[in-house]
């Protein structure tokens, strides 16, 4: 059975529909109704809660994470503790962080509030300082069409800067104790499997080879919310221990593929700081504690984010099956549109990623219609190693031009041994860039549009590299995606 906490109390879950979202759990069956439907996809922020479970660095204390309940499914609980807005005034006195928006004055007509509340909770509940960068990304997935972001922002600012103790704080040892107790073994009921092995996973697959498998479900949710599809029976790999951690080796790093974004990221930016703001743009903080690399390869979308960073990084795929492992490049991996190599039975269980030599540096681009949390219309990535100006290697991956996340091999061993801050270097890979695609229109661009853009960024890459002095910035700062300002520094 899944079990969980839901604010204080046990719940004990054994027969519930396989793709039962949290939402509807909350609104439909236990009538919490501060937690809104707004977009049903992620993308608002109304239906945001927050989840607590045991750190895995310390065993004993809590970490707070904010989540999207439209996009996650009831199984993800598991082990946890689920926080929703109706639990967090404390008798009659409100919350910290809900009595500084009522201070700040950042509510008007209501409707986004509980999510901001929930974000903000979150948010308190960081060990590290917050400052204002802190809290735009902590915002960063909540939208709000009538009070502005000022008073918000705010009440968010000051409640962290003057933390006192709560209720949450005070449970704390006993909450952990609670999460403790509940047994962690294999869930498998009718609808749902968890399996703890890779052993166990195989044969969940083996015994039902048309369930899905998940990790986050900001992606398969979707079917759900969106599509009105229905799964009778779903394997989530979130207990799998192979899938869900990091290891730091000497070559690269090897990340486990159903590891969330958050968990990923610091060490990632720690050998790779110019991928940040890519990283920052994937999406808002309630998917990113949520959404997994390995979700974002195995779909195999041609407009995912991290397959052209994977491509331009010279990634390996790790594949397996429950008995054999393998290996494929990153480049090998994608067959056609949602084609992939994965065979009947396998999954991938991890990405390893190579560090950059002292001689490559890379860029990323992305451009879509909203600078954050937003699906690329193109996005380019461009890994280049130079010895006295000469090209010595040059990778590159590109994404929402092609049925697949592409690369272009003719781009990669046609400026081989040529000047990089030569005009003509740069003309010669424009021309092949020109050539290279026959992309689609759709609703984000025209053909046109992307291969004048593909163009574009390859001049961007070639100025900003041959002029460090003068690299573009392109950070908003201090603004969050919904006010729909940017503002460029």
């Amino acid at each position: 059975m899944v079990s969980f906490l839901l604010n204080s109390q046990m719940n004990h879950i054994q027969e519930e529909k396989a793709d039962l979202t949290l939402l509807e759990y909350l609104r439909e069956n236990k009538k919490l109704t501060g937690t809104k439907e707004g977009c049903a996809s992620g993308d608002c922020g109304a239906c945001t809660v927050v989840v607590a479970e045991i750190s895995k660095a310390t065993d004993h204390s809590l970490q707070y994470k904010a989540i999207n309940s439209c996009v996650t499914f009831l199984s993800a609980l598991h082990g946890k503790q689920l926080i929703t807005v109706e639990h967090l005034s404390d008798g009659d006195s409100l919350h910290p962080v809900q009595q500084s928006m009522v201070d700040e004055h950042g509510s008007q007509c209501g409707f986004c509030t509980p999510g901001f509340i929930m974000s903000m909770f979150a948010l308190y509940h960081q060990p590290s300082e917050i400052d204002r960068e802190a809290v735009i990304n902590g915002l960063s997935g909540n939208l709000c069409r009538c009070t502005g972001y000022r008073p918000i922002i705010d009440a968010a600012l000051n409640v962290c800067g003057n933390k006192i103790e709560d209720k949450f704080s005070q449970a704390e040892a006993q909450t952990i104790r609670t999460l403790k107790s509940i047994d962690k073994t294999s869930v498998d009921t009718d609808n749902l499997i968890i399996p703890t092995s890779r052993e166990a996973l195989s044969q969940a697959i083996q015994s039902y080879p048309t369930a899905k498998m998940f990790a986050g479900s900001t992606d398969l949710a979707l079917q759900v919310t969106q599509q009105l599809h229905t799964f009778d029976k779903l394997i989530s790999l979130s207990l799998v221990p192979e899938l869900t951690t990091i290891d730091t080796q000497e070559q690269g790093l090897l990340i486990g593929a159903a590891l969330p974004f958050n968990e990923i990221e610091p060490e990632f930016l720690k050998h790779f700081p110019d991928l940040s703001e890519l990283l920052w743009r994937f999406a808002a903080t309630p998917i990113r504690n949520q959404a997994t690399l390995g979700g974002n390869v195995a779909n195999a979308s041609p407009i995912g984010d991290m397959p052209p960073v994977l491509l331009a990084l010279n990634a390996v795929i790790h594949i397996d099956n429950g008995h054999v492992q393998r290996t494929v490049a990153a480049n090998e991996f994608f067959l056609g549109y949602r084609q992939t190599v994965l065979q009947p039975g396998e999954w991938v269980s991890a990405i390893f990623i190579p560090y950059l030599e002292s001689n490559q540096s890379i860029r990323a681009y992305k451009i879509s219609k909203r600078y954050e949390d937003d699906i690329s219309a193109v996005c380019a990535v461009f890994n280049i190693a130079l010895e006295d100006k000469q090209i010595v290697g040059l990778s590159a991956g590109f994404g929402g031009v092609a049925a697949i996340p592409a690369i272009v091999e003719e781009l990669n061993t046609s400026l081989l041994g040529k000047d990089w801050s030569s005009s003509l270097t740069f003309e010669l890979g424009k021309d092949i860039l020109s050539k290279a695609f026959t992309p689609l229109d759709d609703v984000r661009a025209t053909k046109e549009y992307r291969v004048t853009m593909l163009a574009n960024l390859w001049k961007r890459f070639w100025l900003e590299s041959n002029h460090q002095a003068n690299t573009i910035a392109t950070r908003v700062v201090h603004v969050p995606h919904s006010t729909g300002v940017t503002s460029h520094a």
